[in-house]
């Protein structure tokens, strides 16, 4: 499994958006992007191999309770993405940097509250118990991969936002509602590695 997510990171293809299923929306004038950053990270769990995703404190001014990948803004003492999303996934739930084996990147996901996000793609080598950031984390859980890695268990909804009508993707799991930014970019991993064979 390691090996096909890496080579998923190499193979070309466009980059995704939360506009990619509402092209009539259109982003706020005289926006600029902000770049951020997000770790999947992957490892073999007790049933085979898994991501770790969060969710988001309630108590949140933006997007709480919501699921996520441990990620943020890229720092001005960050050196790139990649040190951005392997500090945030320290932060959030104290996944110590030299525990990351980093697979690569794949394309920049923009999100309509004018983000430039880049998921990276790293793989847990080493034993790794989560430590929840009080006030930012209210959960560290683990999905399988093959659950997310399947096209087929994605649907698209919709609901209001802003006064129009947003429609987005969701993978949900058990009693986890994985939808927007979170499901869309693990759909592009999940095609990836549908082409990856």
């Amino acid at each position: 499994m390691k090996d096909r997510l890496r080579q998923a990171t190499t193979l070309p293809g466009p980059p995704s958006s939360d506009y990619d299923l509402n092209p009539a929306a259109v982003a706020a004038p005289g926006g600029v992007l902000r770049d951020a950053a997000v770790l999947i990270a992957c490892r073999e769990g007790r049933s085979g191999p898994e991501v770790i995703l969060t969710k988001r404190s309630s108590r949140l001014k933006h997007h709480p309770g919501q699921i996520a990948f441990p990620g943020g803004k890229v720092d001005a003492g960050d050196d790139g993405p990649v040190a951005a999303a392997l500090r945030e996934a320290r932060e959030e739930i104290g996944l110590p940097e030299a525990a990351v084996d980093i697979l690569g990147t794949l394309p920049s996901h923009e999100t309509v509250t004018g983000f430039s996000v880049t998921p990276v793609l790293g793989w847990i080598a080493a034993p790794f118990d989560p430590v929840p950031e009080e006030g930012e984390v209210e959960e560290v859980f683990a999905v399988p991969l093959s659950h997310v890695l399947t096209p087929t268990r994605f649907s698209i909804e919709g609901r209001r936002w802003r006064g129009q009508r947003r429609r987005f993707y969701v993978v949900p799991y058990g009693p986890y509602y994985i939808w927007g930014a979170t499901a869309r970019m693990l759909r592009a991993l999940a095609d990836r590695m549908e082409r990856c064979g």
